[in-house]
């Protein structure tokens, strides 16, 4: 199969996931697990939907990285695929971890209390890799996914075109017979419950780089699953073919989760059942990824001018959302503001949305160095 350079429905696809992306941040703002900043609102009652959302949402963009990288070292060879992602991922990284990401990190040491106002004097300390705080710095918070796609591009670039046609072949084998729809929705699974239970017991998710390994296999997981896709019709055609089913799965999946949810201090005290339940998590992120993948085939059919451009903004959206939000919320609190939980939250959401497109188009118009935004560099 000849590869694209680009596919209308991956795109959209991860533009949708940026955008889920940008309400989930929003919403650890507003919930009662551990995060930078808190709005004096944060409670439980978000906590159902961010858990459905938090299972694939990470997983599906791993699984388009995957597809797209496929496609782009078919075009660029080993060599040139591999300088194109040291250039067009490195570059945004260092300007997140040394600019960008700062003041997300100011914000969450100031409402901690453990350190006094000064943020120039606080960016300095930052950049000394020696700041004594309670967090590692330089950090890349957000930016630890752009840094895991990095390392896996580089070290899968001298192999990239024979893994890509060797899963093509495997998927093309597997799913070319009438069960290819429920070979899709079950077999895809069993890796990453082998992940679950045995590095997912004794490695808790860090974004470290260097000790997180069972987010690296579960990562690196999907990027696998998706450079195959990219090259095999079988598995697109399975798609097509286990798409309702998987739509529906995932409903019932989740409708399940949410309901063990409530009770999961007493199922946790069973680990049989507490075992079941986090297999079923992930059959129902595999499953939720099939269902917005036969969505999208069946909705963006072709490109265009609109999709285009936004799947190129994407990128510095992406880089910048996270301070806007972070920031929004340390200064509306910092403030003392009390504007209602629903109108806060949607200030925030609107203050990233409107200030992260802001930046993104305005990153457009930078030239040589839209380089560092993550974007080609126009000269």
């Amino acid at each position: 199969m000849t590869l694209p350079d680009r596919r209308p429905d991956l795109d959209a696809l991860r533009i949708f996931a940026f955008a889920v992306l940008i309400f989930y941040h929003t919403g650890m703002g507003y919930v009662t697990w551990g995060w930078h900043v808190k709005s004096v609102y944060a409670g439980p009652v978000l906590e159902p939907l961010m858990a459905l959302a938090s299972p694939w949402r990470l997983p599906l963009l791993f699984f388009i990285s995957g597809a797209a990288m496929a496609m782009l070292h078919a075009r660029l060879g080993a060599a040139g695929f591999a300088r194109d992602r040291m250039v067009r991922l490195m570059a945004p990284l260092i300007l997140a971890m040394t600019v960008i990401v700062v003041p997300q990190a100011y914000g969450e040491l100031r409402q901690s209390g453990e350190i006094e106002a000064g943020y120039l004097a606080f960016w300095a300390r930052y950049l000394s890799f020696q700041g004594g705080f309670s967090i590692i710095t330089p950090t890349w918070n957000h930016m630890w996914f752009v840094a895991y796609l990095l390392v896996y591009a580089v070290l899968l670039a001298p192999v990239m075109a024979g893994l890509s046609r060797a899963g093509a072949r495997g998927l093309d084998a597997w799913l070319s017979g009438p069960r290819a729809g429920l070979i899709l929705l079950v077999a895809p699974v069993i890796p990453l419950l082998a992940i679950r239970f045995t590095l997912g017991e004794t490695f808790p998710v860090t974004h470290d780089l260097v000790s997180d390994w069972a987010t690296h296999a579960f990562s690196l997981t999907f990027v696998l699953y998706g450079v195959a896709a990219a090259r095999s019709q079988a598995a697109w055609r399975a798609v097509d073919r286990c798409g309702p089913a998987a739509l529906g799965l995932c409903l019932l999946a989740g409708a399940g989760l949410v309901m063990a949810w409530q009770t999961w201090d007493a199922l946790a005290a069973q680990p049989w059942q507490a075992a079941l339940w986090r297999a079923l998590r992930l059959a129902y992120a595999w499953w939720v990824i099939l269902a917005l993948l036969w969505v999208a085939r069946r909705l963006i059919r072709r490109s265009g001018p609109t999709l285009k451009r936004a799947s190129a903004l994407v990128f510095p959206v992406y880089l910048i959302h996270q301070t806007i939000t972070v920031m929004a919320i340390y200064l509306i609190t910092a403030a003392g503001w009390r504007l209602g939980a629903v109108t806060e939250f949607a200030l925030v959401a609107g203050l990233t949305i409107a200030g992260a497109i802001a930046f993104a188009m305005a990153a457009e118009r930078t030239g040589p160095l839209r380089i560092w935004f993550g974007l080609k560099p126009r000269l």
